[in-house]
C-alpha cells in the first residue's frame, strides 16, 4: 500500500482529490484553493523527479554550544511543464532533503511553455512561451526563448532546473553573484513563476487547459 492510499487529507484541496473531484494537477492549480498536503501532488503527479541542488552546512552558536544544521537546495519535476523549487533546513541531510522535497511540492508550478521563438515556428512546447526574467538576492537571470535543437545554453544549476520543468531548448543571460547555486536555482525557478503569471494564449495550449 502506497503512503497515499493511507492518506487521510486535512484540507479541501485534499479530500477533492482524494475523492476524484480533482483529478490533475491543473485543475488543482487552477481551483483557487491552497497546495498545503504534498500528498495532493503525489496523487496528481506520480513518480516526480526530484535534483538536489546544494548541501550546505550551516554552524550556529547557542548556550549548550556549537550546533550544526544542514541547508539543502532541491528542485522537483515531472520532466514535462511542472516544477517546484525549495530549500529545507536538519540536523541530518537526509532529512533536510525530505523536507526540501515536500516544500518543493507545496511551490509546484505550471509552466508556460510554447515555441516562442522567432527562428523556429514548429508549435511544439519545447521553450519558454515568453522572454522572462527572475532574481534571487544579488542574482538575475533571464529566460529566452530559442529554436528547437539548440539545447540549454545555461549553467549546470540553470540546466538542471530547466531540464527537470520539461524545457528542451534556451538561451539565457545572467548577473550578479552567480556563484551561490542556492540564488541562482531560485532566480531559475522564479523565472519560471512569472511564465505562469503572464500566460498567454498559445497555440500549443492543450485541449485541457483550453477548457479550463
Amino acid at each position: 500500500m502506497s503512503h497515499t492510499d493511507a492518506w487521510e487529507p486535512t484540507t479541501r484541496l485534499g479530500r477533492r482529490t482524494k475523492d476524484g473531484e480533482i483529478e490533475d494537477m491543473s485543475a488543482a492549480l487552477n481551483s483557487g484553493l491552497p497546495l498545503k498536503e504534498p500528498e495532493i501532488v503525489d496523487t496528481l503527479l506520480p513518480g516526480l523527479d526530484d535534483e538536489v541542488l546544494d548541501i550546505n552546512m550551516v554552524q550556529r552558536m547557542t548556550d549548550s554550544g556549537r550546533r550544526v544544521k544542514f541547508r539543502v537546495a532541491v528542485v522537483v519535476g515531472n520532466r514535462d511543464g511542472y516544477v517546484g523549487y525549495a530549500e529545507g533546513r536538519d540536523d541530518q541531510v537526509g532529512g533536510a532533503i525530505q523536507k526540501a522535497i515536500d516544500i518543493a511540492k507545496l511551490n509546484i508550478i505550471d509552466v508556460s511553455r510554447g515555441c516562442g521563438s522567432w527562428e523556429c515556428g514548429c508549435g511544439l512546447p519545447h521553450t519558454v512561451a515568453l522572454r522572462t526574467t527572475g532574481k534571487a538576492g544579488s542574482v538575475e537571470v533571464e529566460l529566452i526563448p530559442a529554436p528547437r535543437g539548440l539545447g540549454l545554453a545555461a549553467g549546470e544549476t540553470v540546466r538542471q532546473v530547466l531540464s527537470i520543468a520539461g524545457i528542451e531548448d534556451i538561451w539565457t543571460r545572467s548577473s550578479g553573484k552567480t556563484r551561490s547555486t542556492v540564488n541562482f536555482g531560485k532566480a531559475t525557478f522564479n523565472a519560471l513563476k512569472r511564465t505562469t503569471e503572464a500566460r498567454v494564449p498559445d497555440r500549443t495550449l492543450d485541449v485541457r487547459e483550453v477548457i479550463e
